[in-house]
């Protein structure tokens, strides 16, 4: 649209039936003033879902699908383990339909997390960071098998990657329709994004490099190190080569079992580790130049989406998932240089003229 062109709306034509609709169908946004000359540089705003994460879609499959097969009865408790965006859809999911929800979470991340989830009727059970993910995963299966709840196993269930195969890569597939699409950048937690997408991409639009990311100090999938697995494909112990990183919703301390196809088929061309505080930074210059608030996920994969801009070929197309909002980080370091009092140069501007002065 010209800047000079007057913006209108005409509404969506249609009314919904409850909040889940809403769910899915993000936008693909250009970024206009950091992009390197000559390369076309999008972002897939998943911050648009109504519980804003990528996680909303997950949530909504989980509990679809379990309630179709019969494996969640109606009023039955669901529990899960979580970092938090999981666990907020679920949340926003569960209310919705009205199943009460217990979450297990690491006491390491953010306050805001626990109390969205709250917010929306669910409980939070903590535990201890020590422990990591492994301590909150199989905290939930021993609530679940203690109560007869409903364990949502994102890690390991099919409606995962499912859901992304036939939602988040078909909006991909119609936006970039008869358009260019040379790299798809995305970080992974469940692996879920990844598997489903890729699984469609490597179809329908082979020319597209899928480039995957992991914490710098966390490579998983880098070290090589193939994860012990139990029957059930439930990781059998934590990956030797994980340590505790600020890029909270990525990479567990284990491979989870849905990223494993995109592992043993080769669904992605490139991996590529990022820094916890250059994913920071470039979340922070993201909102301050393009107006686009995301979390330390979103800021980590656009930082190598930078990287794959910074080296390509003029008319490169890249499009780069962002996984959430940076609103529920602030209690964290990516916004610790953020003041909540006034700065000298604002205490500058409120002298400058004589009302209405706190100093």
């Amino acid at each position: 649209m010209d800047a000079m062109t007057a913006h209108t709306t005409t509404g969506r034509g249609r009314l919904y039936a409850s909040l889940l609709d809403t769910i899915g169908n993000t936008p693909a946004i250009r970024i206009n003033r950091i992009a390197p000359k000559g390369v076309e540089l999008y972002v897939k705003a998943e911050f648009f879902n109504p519980a804003g994460s990528v996680k909303d879609r997950l949530a909504l499959s989980i509990i679809e699908e379990a309630e179709r097969n019969g494996s969640l009865r109606p009023g039955q408790t669901v529990v899960e383990a979580t970092s938090g965006n999981t666990g907020i859809g679920l949340a926003m999911v569960c209310a919705a339909k009205g199943y009460p929800l217990v979450v297990t979470m690491a006491d390491s991340f953010s306050v805001e997390r626990r109390k969205l989830m709250r917010m929306m009727g669910a409980k939070v059970v903590l535990t201890p960071r020590a422990e990591k993910g492994l301590g909150m995963y199989r905290k939930a299966v021993e609530l679940a098998e203690a109560n007869g709840w409903f364990l949502a196993r994102q890690f390991e269930t099919d409606a995962n990657a499912r859901i992304h195969e036939t939602t988040t890569a078909q909006e991909i597939l119609a936006d970039f329709r008869g358009h260019r699409l040379d790299y798809w950048v995305t970080g992974y937690g469940t692996g879920g994004t990844v598997t489903g997408v890729a699984r469609v991409l490597r179809r329908e639009r082979p020319e597209t490099k899928i480039v995957l990311s992991e914490p710098a100090n966390a490579q998983l999938l880098g070290s090589g190190h193939v994860q012990a697995r139990n029957a059930d494909h439930s990781p059998a112990e934590s990956h030797p080569a994980f340590e505790p990183h600020p890029i909270q919703g990525w990479t567990p301390d284990f491979i989870p079992y849905v990223l494993q196809e995109a592992v043993d088929d080769r669904l992605y061309d490139e991996l590529v580790p990022i820094a916890g505080p250059d994913g920071m930074a470039w979340a922070r210059q993201l909102a301050r130049s393009e107006g686009i608030l995301t979390g330390v996920s979103g800021g980590s994969t656009f930082a190598v989406a930078m990287k794959i801009a910074e080296r390509a070929d003029a008319g490169t197309v890249i499009l780069c998932m962002l996984p959430d909002t940076g609103e529920r980080y602030m209690s964290t370091p990516l916004f610790e240089a953020i003041p909540e009092e006034m700065t000298e140069e604002e205490v500058g501007l409120s002298r400058s003229t004589p009302g209405y002065r706190l100093v």
